[in-house]
């Protein structure tokens, strides 16, 4: 692999949570490739994963490393705190013994970052960036209308 690498914000929306969402990511510096997708009845969480998983996904097939900029902690910290691996550990239950939430999303996700060279970074969203603002335009225009 080499030293270069790919920075890549993305950024889930939803509509009511649960409701209709969208995803979008997008790579810095002006969003020159970018990719985005919505699902008729789903989560803010659920969205701000799919994003990640699916900007990882496709730009796992360049031989960079992925530094993933994104304004969920929720992502950013499970990464950043290692939270997926006592998840993992203990069969994808979290510290109260319940099912992790988009098991589905984090299992794939979960992988490809221990394939790859992923890291990740935590955004203020809404707060004038200009590429957190672009997926998140992205992302509200991938929500599904009724």
């Amino acid at each position: 692999m080499s030293s270069e690498r790919i920075v890549v914000y993305t950024d889930g929306a939803c509509s009511g949570n649960p409701g209709p969402g969208g995803w979008a990511w997008a790579t810095a510096p002006a969003g020159e490739r970018h990719d985005s997708g919505g699902e008729s009845s789903t989560t803010n969480q659920r969205m701000e994963l799919m994003a990640v998983l699916e900007a990882v996904r496709s730009l796992a097939t360049d031989e960079v490393a992925i530094h993933v900029v994104s304004d969920s902690t929720y992502v950013v910290h499970c990464f950043r705190d290692g939270w997926w691996v006592r998840w993992r550990k203990n069969g994808w239950r979290n510290s109260q013994r319940q099912p992790v939430a988009n098991v589905d999303l984090w299992e794939p996700l979960v992988d490809l970052v221990e394939q790859r060279s992923v890291t990740f970074e935590w955004v203020k969203g809404h707060s004038g960036d200009p590429m957190n603002d672009r997926v998140d335009a992205l992302a509200v225009a991938a929500v599904p209308k009724a």
